[in-house]
Formats: C-alpha cells, sequence, structure tokens
C-alpha cells in the first residue's frame, strides 16, 4: 500500500506541476491554449506508463471514484487513493508556486464567472465539468477493462484529457479533478478557495455518472 500511495501522490504532483505549470510559467502568450491542454495531456501519458503498473494511475478523486463504484477496487483503497491525491496536488502546486514570479497568487486554479477565462457562469461551468469528467471516466473504465486496448490506454486516456482542456480552458480552466483544483486553491486561496466546491461537486458528479454505466453493464463490453 506505500507503493501505491507514494505512485498516487507522485502521478498528482507531476499531473499539477506541469499541466498547472505550463499554464502559469509559459501561458497563453508563449504555447498558447493548445500547449497548455497538450502539457496535461502528456503528463497523464507519462505517468499512465510511469505509474500505472504500481497503481493504475488515476491520479484523480473522480476516478477513484468510478473505479470504485465500477465495482473494481473497494472503498478503503478509494480513500487511500483520495489521501495521496489530495497530497500530491498540494505538494505540486506548492512546488510551482515556489518557482512562479507570481507566489500563490497564480497557480492555475480553476474558476467560474469573473474568474473563468471566457467569463463564463456557475451553470455553465457546472455542466460543462459533469459532462467532461463522465466522459472522461467512460474512456478510463472502457480501455482499462475486459477487452479494452490496455498497451494503448495511457495514450487514450491522455489525449482524452487534452482534448478536455482545448474545449474547456476557456470555460473553467478545466478540473474533471478535485484534487487538481483542490492544490492550487488552497495556496491561492480568495475567490479560488471559495468557488473549489464546484470543482469537488461537479467532477465526482460525473464520475458517478459515467461508472454506473459501466455498474449497470449498460457499456461493459462482453465476456
Amino acid at each position: 500500500m506505500l507503493k501505491i500511495f507514494t505512485a498516487e501522490l507522485i502521478g498528482t504532483l507531476v499531473l499539477v506541476f506541469f499541466g498547472c505549470g505550463a499554464a502559469v510559467l509559459a501561458g497563453t502568450e508563449i504555447v498558447g491554449q493548445l500547449g497548455i491542454a497538450l502539457a496535461f495531456g502528456l503528463a497523464i501519458v507519462a505517468m499512465a506508463y510511469g505509474i500505472g503498473p504500481i497503481s493504475g494511475c488515476h491520479v484523480n478523486p473522480a476516478v477513484s471514484l468510478a473505479v470504485w463504484v465500477a465495482g473494481r477496487m473497494t472503498a478503503r483503497d478509494m480513500l487511500l487513493y483520495w489521501a495521496a491525491q489530495f497530497l500530491g496536488a498540494l505538494l505540486g502546486a506548492a512546488l510551482l508556486a515556489v518557482i512562479a514570479k507570481t507566489g500563490v497568487a497564480s497557480l492555475g486554479q480553476n474558476g467560474f464567472g469573473d474568474a473563468s477565462a471566457g467569463g463564463y457562469s456557475l451553470q455553465a461551468g457546472a455542466v460543462f465539468e459533469i459532462v467532461a469528467t463522465a466522459i472522461f471516466v467512460i474512456v478510463i473504465l472502457g480501455v482499462t477493462g475486459p477487452g479494452g486496448e490496455a498497451p494503448l490506454a495511457g495514450l487514450a486516456i491522455g489525449l482524452t484529457l487534452a482534448v478536455i482542456h482545448i474545449v474547456g480552458i476557456q470555460i473553467t480552466g478545466v478540473s474533471v479533478n478535485p484534487a487538481r483544483s483542490f492544490g492550487p486553491a488552497v495556496l491561492a486561496g480568495g475567490q479560488a478557495l471559495a468557488q473549489l466546491w464546484l470543482f469537488v461537486v461537479a467532477p465526482l458528479i460525473g464520475a458517478l455518472l459515467g461508472a454506473l454505466l459501466f455498474r449497470s453493464r449498460v457499456l461493459e463490453a462482453d465476456d
């Protein structure tokens, strides 16, 4: 279990550091929205092959919830994953804050309304986060389940996350991952922390909806 905890902590740290780091240290002026999206996606690809054999590379509480709902892990294991993921995200954000010229003021935190890059509302942000997370976990559960293309799982999952970011960066900055939102928001405080609830609740709802399609065997591959 220590190996799993360590793997999930490191994986989530890497996701936050490289994904949010692309937004904070490079930004739209240098790498653009596509570059930021690819940073998140490629970080997942790298970690999927790096720590996947140890923990499955969830690096996301919503993914762990989906795996549990689908009947592929125990509740006790899910809570262990959650602890590692939230701590890893906090450490990743802290590492970014040490490097960034802006300190904790800008860590790639998520937001809606005035905190949304495109000025999108709470309703728009909630709908996007729920739908995008549901799609994300459907891809994950499908590609890693019976009949899935396991050798290509990391690539499929990473590319899906990149596409989600291409679509959603202007809406919420894209969470689909409560831990990814938690780390930057806790350190940034203020509005980011006040709006954090949405980026915990909406991804968990989306994960639940996606996972229930597998739990009910609507999307489960035939034996």
